[in-house]
């Protein structure tokens, strides 16, 4: 099955790192935050990727193409040239397709071009700047069973301001990171049946979340999935942060 990571955006409210790079390639510890999606798909043994690239696609190309000497220890005879793998990494079953999308297309247009791709009835969509600690096969049971066409994952990140609780003008309490309420936000991580293609078109102007998503609602073809762990995406320079602490301190609630 495969999985469909959106990687084309230019990531303007993180201008302090995508000046230089592209978001999905900003680290979080020694790893770029696409690696980190992409372990937490393998994890649950989906291992069949699609990289929608855009701005600065070719710096992911790169990445990729230079794994295995990234991420092993080798020798080289300098005489001959010749290289000696001398461990291995564990991404070994991962199938990576990085195809280019459209320096400015929107996200309805991206995954609309990648169609092409998809083999499978099922297939799985996420944005490229999110982490979470959610069981990708559980999302996907709940997808098979409701049977329609497409289920968003929504999620409950914490405020980024303190609640205060009041009796008047007397304060009673005060958390420092509540829920940001009953209704739940769009966490990506969709699961798709391959119809979600006629909701779509390839002008780059088709974004995901506008028309298709709403006239999928319209159709009565989604449905949510609740996710109440962890999910926070890498929107800001404060959730670079965030989460660069949450991943040296190894409190890291999606390391696998």
């Amino acid at each position: 099955m495969k999985v469909v990571i959106l990687c084309g955006g230019m990531g303007t409210r993180l201008r302090e790192e995508t000046e230089y790079k592209p978001k999905p390639m900003v680290e979080i510890g020694d790893k770029p935050i696409l690696w980190h999606i992409m372990k937490t798909y393998s994890f649950y043994g989906f291992d069949d990727f699609v990289l929608c690239l855009g701005y600065k696609g070719d710096m992911i190309k790169d990445y990729f193409y230079h794994y295995k000497m990234r991420n092993n220890d080798y020798s080289i005879n300098l005489g001959s040239g010749d290289l000696t793998i001398i461990n291995s990494h564990e991404e070994n079953n991962w199938n990576v397709i990085l195809a280019n999308t459209g320096l400015y297309s929107m996200t309805g247009a991206r995954i609309k071009k990648i169609e092409k791709y998809v083999e499978d009835d099922t297939f799985m969509v996420t944005y490229g700047d999110g982490v979470t600690d959610m069981n990708i096969s559980e999302l996907l049971k709940y997808h098979q069973k409701h049977g329609k066409i497409g289920t968003v994952t929504g999620v409950h990140p914490p405020s980024r301001y303190g609640e205060l609780r009041l009796e008047g003008d007397r304060v009673v309490s005060f958390d420092e990171k509540p829920d940001t309420g009953v209704a739940p936000i769009s966490g990506g991580y969709f699961v798709f049946n391959k119809e979600i293609f006629d909701y779509l078109d390839d002008n780059e102007s088709c974004v995901l979340e506008k028309e298709p998503l709403s006239n999928l609602v319209k159709d009565g073809q989604l449905k949510v999935y609740p996710h109440r762990g962890f999910w926070q995406c890498m929107d800001t320079y404060r959730d670079f942060t965030f989460l660069n602490d949450l991943w040296k301190s190894n409190r890291a609630p999606w390391r696998v």
